[in-house]
């Protein structure tokens, strides 16, 4: 079953609000319904009350960083098969192995991919 962007929900967990304004703006041109967490308990907790299709999650997080954010989203039935895809400054090989193994969809660091390449990340996770 896939959604149409028009009611794909994102939710992006991300600290910085520049940053986070952006990636919103560059997902609502391409349709897509979005809530923004700015610390890991936040997104959390937003993932379990908003249900969104994919969650954009950082990893450097006030609160609570997003490994284990990724962590308990996995470890809960009610949101395992919510795919995350991990976007941030963090881009050291055991960190992306980590990431990965935790159960992202994809591991994309920001220095190397533009908003509308991540946008394209997310369409694909989605198939949409």
């Amino acid at each position: 079953m896939t959604k149409k962007t028009e009611r794909a929900h994102v939710l992006l967990v991300e600290d910085d609000e520049f940053l986070a304004n952006i990636y919103k703006t560059k997902f609502e041109m391409e349709g897509f319904k979005v809530s923004v967490a700015l610390n890991g308990e936040a997104g959390l907790a937003d993932v379990k009350k908003k249900c969104p299709d994919i969650v954009i999650l950082d990893i450097l997080l006030p609160k609570m960083d997003g490994f284990v954010v990724l962590e308990k989203l996995k470890a809960d039935p009610e949101t395992k098969h919510v795919p995350v895809i991990l976007l941030t400054n963090l881009g050291q090989k055991d960190d992306v192995e980590k990431g990965l193994k935790l159960g992202a969809a994809d591991y994309l660091i920001k220095a190397h991919f533009k908003p509308s390449e991540t946008v394209e990340k997310v369409k694909k996770v989605l198939h949409v």
